[in-house]
């Protein structure tokens, strides 16, 4: 018997298999991209949502410098699949990220997915979108055990400073 280490190496593959080919991978992605800006949040697979990623912070990047120029009109155009939504990359996403240098994009992760494949899922969305948070806000509970030690700690030290000072 024979042992194989072929998904350790990757003989010159950096890039995960998308689609069915060169091709057909820029196609998924475009699609993706496209539903992307125009929804602001998508679900998708953990895979392609990771590796979307990296071309909607890329594509912000660009939108921000302006529809006056070239490369960044010929990046929107090329990347966005319906062309009625180059104008919201320009005139809504950029304005809203113009303070930020990076990371646009946020990133949550599902369960998998209920049926043959199983695969494992995830949520990407844009920052700031319109949309209720994935992640429910924690707030700060007094009650808790932890807080309750913690605020008898911090009165226990002051008496003790008050009386030596």
């Amino acid at each position: 018997m024979r042992l194989t280490l072929q998904l350790c190496i990757s003989h010159g593959r950096v890039a995960r298999r998308i689609g069915l080919g060169p091709e057909s991978r820029i196609n998924v992605l475009r699609n993706i991209l496209t539903g992307l800006v125009r929804h602001e949040r998508i679900e998708t697979t953990a895979g392609r949502a990771d590796e979307v990623r990296f071309y909607a912070e890329k594509l912000i990047d660009y939108a921000k410098k302006g529809d006056a120029d070239e490369k960044a009109m010929r990046m929107a155009s090329f990347w966005l699949t319906e062309k009625d939504l180059v104008p919201k990359l320009f005139k809504v996403l950029a304005p809203r990220f113009e303070a930020q240098q990076q990371g646009y994009t946020r990133m949550a992760r599902l369960p998998a997915r209920m049926n043959l494949d199983r695969a494992k899922m995830a949520v990407l969305e844009y920052k700031g979108n319109p949309f209720p948070p994935l992640s429910p806000i924690r707030k700060e509970n007094e009650l808790t055990l932890i807080n309750q030690l913690l605020k008898a700690y911090r009165e226990e030290r002051s008496q003790l400073l008050a009386a030596k000072a």
